[in-house]
C-alpha cells in the first residue's frame, strides 16, 4: 500500500509549505523583507513495466510503460527579489535603495554582509552603524559640528557644517549587486552572506549602470502580499486535508483486508 507512504510526503510537502507562507506573514512589516516561495519536485518513480522495452521477439517496443511515482519533496525555498514599496520616514540616516544593489556591513567577525534595511544611526563616534551596531561600509563618520546631512542619489554624503556656507562632502557610499541574488545566504537581522552560489559581489556606487540609486528618508518595505498569501495558506490546507483523506481511505482499505475470512 505505497499510497500511505506516499499521501505521508505530501503532508509533509504541504507542512513545509505552510511553514514557508506564515514566515511571509510574519514578516510584512520587516524592513525590505524578500517573501519566499516553495519549489516541490516529485519523487524517483518505480518502473514496473519500463517504457521503451521490447514486448515480443518482433521488435515491438513498449509505447508508455508503468511507472508509480513515489510522492513529492521540498527542493527548493526561493526569494522574490521584487522591489518593496518605499515609504517616507523624514528621518536624516533612513536610507532605501530604488532598484538593484545591498548596503555593505562589516560584521564583528570581520565578514561583509549585505542588507537592503538603511535603518541607520550614529554610533557615539559620529559613525554610521546599523541598529546592531555594525558599521556601514566604507565607514563614513559624520562631523560632530553638523548641523544638517544630506545623502543624494548617488550615494554621496555631505555635511552643513556650522559657520561654512558650501556643503563638505564627508563620504561615499557603495551598493553591491550579486549575479545570483537568490544564492545569497539569509543569516537573519535583515542580513545576508556570499556564497559560491551568489558570486562575488560587484560594487559601485549608486545610480551607475545596473545599479540602484539611493533615496534619503525613505525605507523600503517587504514585498509580502497579505492576499496572496492568505490565497496560498487556503491552498496548502486543501491539499494538505487531501494528502490526511488518502492516508484515512487507505487505512480503511486494509482494514477491509484484514477482515477477510
Amino acid at each position: 500500500m505505497r499510497s500511505l507512504d506516499i499521501a505521508a510526503t505530501g503532508m509533509l510537502a504541504q507542512q513545509r509549505n505552510v511553514e514557508v507562507v506564515s514566515n511571509n506573514l510574519a514578516n510584512m512589516n520587516t524592513t525590505a523583507f524578500m517573501r519566499r516561495r516553495t519549489e516541490f519536485h516529485d519523487l524517483i518513480y518505480q518502473d514496473l513495466r519500463r517504457v521503451g522495452a521490447t514486448s515480443s521477439d518482433a521488435g515491438t517496443i513498449v509505447p508508455t510503460g508503468v511507472q508509480l511515482g513515489l510522492g513529492v519533496k521540498l527542493a527548493a525555498v526561493y526569494r522574490i527579489h521584487e522591489q518593496g514599496n518605499l515609504t517616507a520616514t523624514d528621518n536624516t540616516f533612513d536610507l532605501a535603495i530604488q532598484g538593484k544593489g545591498y548596503f555593505q556591513i562589516t560584521l564583528p567577525t570581520g565578514e561583509t554582509s549585505y542588507t537592503r534595511d538603511g535603518t541607520f544611526q550614529l554610533d557615539a563616534n559620529g559613525q554610521l552603524v546599523t541598529h546592531d551596531g555594525y558599521t556601514v561600509q566604507p565607514g563614513l563618520t559624520i562631523p560632530n559640528n553638523a548641523i544638517d546631512i544630506t545623502i543624494n542619489a548617488s550615494g554621496e554624503v555631505q555635511a552643513k557644517i556650522q559657520g561654512q556656507t558650501a556643503l563638505s562632502t564627508v563620504g561615499q557610499l557603495t551598493v553591491a549587486t550579486f549575479a545570483n541574488e537568490a544564492g545569497l545566504e539569509s543569516t537573519g537581522d535583515n542580513l545576508y552572506l556570499e556564497t559560491p552560489a551568489s558570486g562575488g559581489p560587484l560594487t559601485s556606487t549608486p545610480g551607475a549602470t545596473g545599479y540602484g540609486s539611493v533615496l534619503q528618508g525613505f525605507l523600503e518595505t517587504s514585498n509580502v502580499n497579505a492576499v496572496e498569501e492568505i490565497s496560498n495558506l487556503i491552498s496548502a490546507q486543501r491539499a494538505y486535508e487531501m494528502n490526511s483523506k488518502v492516508i484515512k481511505t487507505s487505512d480503511e482499505m486494509l482494514g477491509t483486508l484484514a477482515q477477510l475470512r
